[in-house]
């Protein structure tokens, strides 16, 4: 939201210590008061005069001199000056007042909980502006951390330059990738290597080279740096009037660290279809997991993770299934092949409950509906744009293309979920059916007119998706009836 502005407040900050320096080549040393040519110190400046015996209500205790002197040409200010002085920067003071040097007239942004717009910061005094720019660097690399599972080795292992041009492999399909270096296990140096990342993470990098003091390529990115003190300030930031005035969710008072985002990461990649061997080769854990797997050492990373990652998964399942069945209970029911089955079941949960609650001294609790839950959770997989509800091995129409009937897991990479019989489809899943029809509508359209055996391929296939979304919309619509 204000990180291209801060980019430009950095330039901003960046430009004034260049000509505001006392190093500044075109500034001169004074042989006489410059009443001519100056005709606005800093917050943290009042307090040292008011103590050298300045009046508290005096107009030009906020004032920098030293900053005006300069910008007259100046090198120093001398306080021999300001007895002439004083008159006519009063008379100035009184005609166009005083205000801090950084983000005037801020371009205003939508606040982040969407209640208006205002300017994206209030003026700023170097060393507020400074330090803005330190917590959009902060940002920056909690981005990158969270989105690309790096450790912190990696991540100060960042270049400037570090990006690699973007591969484009057709409309909306790019693929980003960040050069850096694996350091843990690798010998001294470490070696070079590539993330595969997403558009935030590019984004992140980019930022963070345009925050750069010094963005030649080559340069670490990023530095050295201490993340939980980094955290901390981000988070005083956000959870702060800086951060409140422009709408940004509270940070909960909570012990971070990289390894808790990493972890993070790997299970949530772990959660989807093939995301365990996903996570090892997107995580750079090939080898070792690989190697502690043929090993068979109890206890070791892979069976960890594995285990965790199934814990958390039966957890997720069981959400899942009591959100459809909540559905169910507000009339929107499911689709596809296997739509049959889960309404049936879900009614007979249904009317489980009502016979518990009508006994003496049973209440109906959440309790109560996931334990009758728990085992249709235990089926579940989740497949790229359905749900496969794997209760009869010998019904799956994946292990029969297979040729593995007697298989306790589905192939989900061979899943027709259209054709399934032990398929789902929910409106969650309608947008990713609508995308693919939109997508194949294209492709057939820049088709040759000599290319009719993949015309007829791809003409199935989007008439299998509307199909879909039909079935979706109808389930949907018969809803909206009933209720009416």
């Amino acid at each position: 939201m204000i990180g291209p502005h801060v980019v430009e407040l950095a330039g901003q900050v960046r430009l004034a210590d260049r000509d505001w320096s006392t190093k500044s080549d075109d500034l001169k040393s004074a042989t006489r008061v410059p009443l001519a040519e100056i005709t606005t110190p800093r917050q943290h400046h009042i307090q040292d005069r008011i103590d050298a015996g300045w009046a508290a209500e005096d107009p030009l205790a906020p004032i920098a001199f030293s900053v005006l002197a300069r910008q007259a040409g100046f090198r120093q200010f001398h306080t021999s000056w300001l007895p002439t002085l004083r008159g006519p920067i009063e008379a100035t003071l009184k005609t166009v007042g005083a205000e801090r040097p950084f983000g005037r007239a801020a371009t205003h942004v939508e606040k982040s909980d969407g209640n208006g717009a205002l300017p994206w910061t209030l003026p700023l005094h170097r060393e507020e502006a400074i330090a803005l720019i330190g917590v959009v660097r902060t940002a920056a690399i909690l981005t990158l951390a969270a989105v690309t599972g790096m450790r912190a080795s990696e991540l100060m292992e960042l270049e400037v330059g570090c990006r690699r041009p973007p591969e484009e492999y057709g409309p909306d399909l790019v693929r980003y990738r960040l050069a850096g270096k694996l350091i843990k296990g690798q010998p001294l140096g470490g070696v070079h290597d590539e993330w595969v990342v997403i558009h935030d993470a590019y984004q992140a990098a980019a930022l963070a080279e345009q925050l750069h003091n010094d963005p030649e390529a080559g340069t670490p990115l990023l530095g050295r740096f201490h993340f939980n003190s980094r955290y901390q300030w981000f988070r005083n930031w956000v959870n702060g009037p800086h951060g409140q005035r422009l709408g940004l969710a509270p940070i909960p008072n909570e012990r971070l660290t990289l390894r808790m985002l990493r972890r993070k990461l790997a299970i949530e990649i772990a959660y989807r279809p093939g995301g365990l061997l996903a996570t090892k080769i997107y995580l750079h854990h090939v080898s070792t997991a690989t190697t502690e797997g043929y090993a068979s050492r109890p206890g070791g990373a892979q069976a960890e993770l594995l285990a965790e990652v199934n814990d958390h998964e039966q957890q997720r399942n069981l959400e899942l299934v009591l959100a459809e069945f909540r559905n169910y209970q507000q009339g929107i029911l499911p689709a596809g092949p296997g739509a049959r089955s889960l309404t049936e079941f879900f009614a007979s949960i249904d009317e489980k409950l009502d016979s518990a609650a009508a006994a003496p001294k049973i209440q109906r609790s959440d309790r109560d509906v996931l334990n009758l839950l728990t085992k249709r959770a235990t089926v579940l997989h989740l497949g790229p744009a359905n749900y496969c509800w794997f209760t009869d091995p010998s019904r799956a129409l994946c292990l029969k293309l297979a040729g593995t009937p007697t298989a306790d897991r589905p192939l989900i990479g061979m899943c027709d979920s259209a054709r399934c019989p032990q398929a789902t489809h929910h409106p969650g899943h309608r947008p990713l059916w609508a995308e693919h029809a939109d997508r194949t509508k294209i492709f057939i359209g820049q088709l040759g007119t000599t290319r009719k055996t993949e015309r007829t391929r791809l003409q199935a296939d989007y008439d299998r998706a509307l199909r879909v979304v039909a079935e979706i919309d109808a389930a949907s619509a018969t809803t909206d009836e009933e209720s009416a």
